[in-house]
């Protein structure tokens, strides 16, 4: 799904202030030391540190001070990070806990997918792209972001609270749904063919997961548990391992770093896992973040402001208001609906990869690639900030709202 990108692609040697002899050391110091000067500017400022994460990325790539002039480099080193948030989630998810969430949400959002991709295809179609283009961008529009809806949820809440439960089902089943659309858009006049070997993989998979987990892994961690390296060495080992294994066949590195950290989750070394792997899984995301900003261009957002100021909206405002209404309708109370309907008020890493990948394959043009890029970029920034604002996170400016 993703192209190879050179190893010296994404720095601009020929801006006349900027004589770095390591690209990839240059490109670290630029993410990690200019986000720290952001991020202590957004602090005092009560701002979401998302949000100093992207506007980094903007001041630095290509659209303003070009230090950065291809983010495609840092977008795939950044993909680590989604990886790992998936692989830690998944930790503490036992098999049994997943398929009661799994079961209580997916009508409510295979009901939300279709409403919102009607929304999002109607206001494409309005803003003048042909039917096809108008319906991946109302497919992009029924993603909600997993950065942002697990980043920003407290630990407590993530994994104990009926609030988390609800907002991670939601997201794995539209993370299926993305699968599903990613393989369509790749694979041209035989992609229904594989859309239907994926997803008959997806079993398969899981049972070589169980044995390699119970056989191999598990004897291996008890009998070297006390050696932490080892410990941290393996876990990682095993997340990156089983997530190329899902790529292979044919689903997503996501999907096989999430069903690593299932396997585990009965494990009594799980949480500890968890612990040693935050700190690199924040490293990453910082990238993302940064990537992001980095590959944004605003005359995206100039040459097309109506029908992307419009979708971001349906995403900010129509969104939260649906999942609420259907959460409602489920029996659940009106505060945590309103919560978890706010949490996925915004497009998703899903969507420009869906816009990106789209482009390279000719279904769509580079109008409707634009539409959905700059919208999903808008809405992270103002979903991120109202989030923040508003409920509990582990990075809420506010003293009274910060959780962890």
């Amino acid at each position: 799904m993703r192209q190879n990108v050179p190893v010296r692609a994404g720095i601009c040697y020929s801006h006349p202030m900027i004589h770095a002899s390591d690209p990839i050391l240059f490109s670290i110091f630029l993410i990690f030391f200019g986000a720290s000067v952001l991020a202590t500017c957004a602090l005092y400022a009560r701002q979401s540190l998302l949000v100093a994460y992207v506007l980094i990325g903007v001041i630095c790539g290509p659209a303003l001070l070009g230090w950065i002039s291809d983010a495609s480099l840092i977008s795939e080193i950044s993909h680590i990070g989604i990886v790992f948030l998936l692989f830690l989630l998944g930790i503490n998810l036992p098999p049994q806990k997943l398929l009661r969430m799994l079961g209580s949400t997916t009508l409510l959002t295979l009901i939300s997918s279709v409403l919102l991709t009607g929304i999002g295809a109607l206001i494409a179609w309005l803003a003048g792209l042909n039917m096809q283009e108008a319906l991946l961008v109302g497919v992009a529009l029924l993603f909600s972001s997993t950065i942002i809806g697990l980043k920003l949820l407290p630990t407590t809440v993530l994994h104990h609270q009926r609030t988390g439960s609800t907002i991670i089902s939601i997201l794995l089943l539209q993370d299926v749904i993305a699968v599903v659309v990613l393989l369509l858009v790749q694979g041209g006049s035989g992609s229904l063919g594989r859309v239907a070997l994926s997803l008959l993989a997806l079993p398969v998979l899981a049972g070589l997961i169980y044995l390699l987990n119970r056989y191999v892994l598990l004897p291996l961690l008890r009998r070297f548990d006390v050696i932490q390296e080892y410990v941290f060495l393996v876990a990682i080992g095993w997340c990156l391992g089983v997530a190329e294994l899902a790529y292979v066949a044919g689903l997503s590195h996501e999907i096989g770093a999430f069903m690593a950290g299932v396997a585990l989750a009965s494990s009594p070394i799980a949480l500890h896992i968890a612990e040693r792997l935050k700190p690199l899984r924040d490293f990453f995301l910082i990238i993302f973040f940064f990537s992001v900003g980095a590959g944004f261009n605003p005359s995206l957002l100039l040459e097309n402001w109506l029908p992307v100021c419009l979708l971001a909206a349906a995403a900010l405002l129509l969104k939260p208001l649906l999942f609420a209404w259907l959460l409602r309708r489920s029996g659940e109370a009106s505060g945590l609906a309103g919560e978890v309907g706010v949490r996925l008020g915004q497009m998703s890493e899903f969507s420009l990869l869906i816009a990106v990948m789209a482009y390279q394959q000719g279904v769509i043009g580079s109008t409707a690639s634009g539409i959905i890029q700059a919208a999903t970029l808008l809405s992270f920034v103002a979903s991120s900030f109202w989030i923040v604002q508003r409920y509990p996170t582990p990075i809420s400016p506010s003293q009274e709202l910060r959780r962890d």
